[in-house]
């Protein structure tokens, strides 16, 4: 970069892309913090002089204190992935000697906005995240990050946003789901998902769709259901309807609260599970063994990927981790139970 002009835009993300360091070790560079190395420090300094940088005072006069709080932000607390995630997280913040606040987004993005917007004021010292499913607009992220507090996602992730993500793989995940129905001798799988934007659904969706196409069999877009982002009884209504007109004899649900509607629609239409349809789904359930018939499930290693994000978030905060950004992949596990049996 060579932009000198006083009529640019620099903060502290101009300095981090310039420097290849995060917006974290900047911030702390610029207050002079003491886990800053001299040398870094004046590679900071020299380009905030010559890229005419001017600092927030407003902003920096907040974050010169260190709050020991994490935010951790998520859709929902019912899930079990997310209770697992917190578990993991929490992990390595006890010993650490910080607080965790937990924010609910309830799957919205107005409040996920409103949260992180509030959060800038300097509440907490970095961000643990997973996005609500209708985030699509990402600005009200990048501009928390502009205040130096560093964020960390987990699962649902934004591509558009440099931040360090702790994801799994979910479209590899999907194709072994829809591989398993396949060779328990289903030939009409349906995905049942839900509406939004994160990058875990339509990875989801990919994954659902080769598995078909590498096996021969033509991809229906009637076989794709979407449901709502809530737990209601709406979508047990979408999917009996479904089950009535498109006549699936396996499916494959996207996510957690997604299983219990599609049990009680097979139930209300006294269909069988799984001699008159199989079911998988993505959940860390821990009833899915004790349900009627016992689900097959694809399990996220949700206590590790908390554990992981919280790890690299204390990386970034200490100046341990000055790299750029990280995408760390964990792998996921099929437990097979009698929801997908062919006997």
């Amino acid at each position: 970069m060579t932009s000198g002009n006083k009529s640019d835009k620099v903060n502290m993300k101009t300095l981090a892309a310039e420097l290849k360091l995060s917006t974290a070790t900047i911030s702390k560079a610029l207050r002079d913090s003491y886990d800053i190395g001299q040398e870094t420090k004046q590679r900071v300094m020299e380009a905030a002089r010559r890229l005419n940088y001017v600092p927030n005072v407003y902003a920096s006069s907040l974050r010169r204190q260190s709050s020991n709080t994490i935010a951790i932000i998520i859709p929902e607390i019912a899930d079990s992935f997310f209770s697992q995630a917190i578990n993991g997280i929490e992990s390595i913040i006890a010993p650490e000697k910080y607080h965790s606040l937990i924010y609910l987004t309830h799957d919205d993005y107005q409040r996920e906005a409103s949260m992180l917007s509030d959060l800038a004021s300097g509440r907490v010292d970095g961000v643990i995240m997973s996005v609500a499913s209708n985030t699509e607009d990402t600005s009200h992220i990048k501009t928390l990050q502009e205040t130096g507090i560093p964020i960390v996602f987990f699962d649902r992730v934004c591509e558009d946003v440099n931040a360090d993500k702790i994801i799994t793989d979910d479209f590899n995940s999907a194709y072994i789901a829809t591989s398993h129905l396949l060779q328990s001798g289903c030939k009409n799988i349906s995905l049942i998902t839900i509406s939004g934007f994160p990058s875990i659904l339509s990875a989801r969706e990919q994954g659902y769709r080769k598995a078909l196409a590498d096996n021969g069999i033509t991809i229906e877009e009637t076989g794709i259901v979407t449901c709502s982002n809530k737990y209601n009884t709406e979508n047990v209504g979408i999917i009996k309807e479904h089950l009535s007109t498109a006549m699936p004899d396996g499916i494959v649900a996207t996510v957690e609260h997604l299983a219990t509607s599609t049990y009680l629609a097979c139930d209300e239409l006294k269909l069988k599970i799984p001699d008159d349809v199989k079911v998988i789904c993505f959940t860390n359930q821990i009833t899915a063994a004790i349900l009627n018939p016992p689900l097959t499930t694809i399990l996220q290693p949700a206590y590790d990927m908390g554990k992981q994000a919280a790890e690299i978030l204390f990386g970034r905060l200490s100046g341990r981790i000055i790299t750029t950004e990280q995408e760390l992949v964990m792998p996921s596990q099929l437990i097979a139970r009698a929801s997908t049996s062919s006997n």
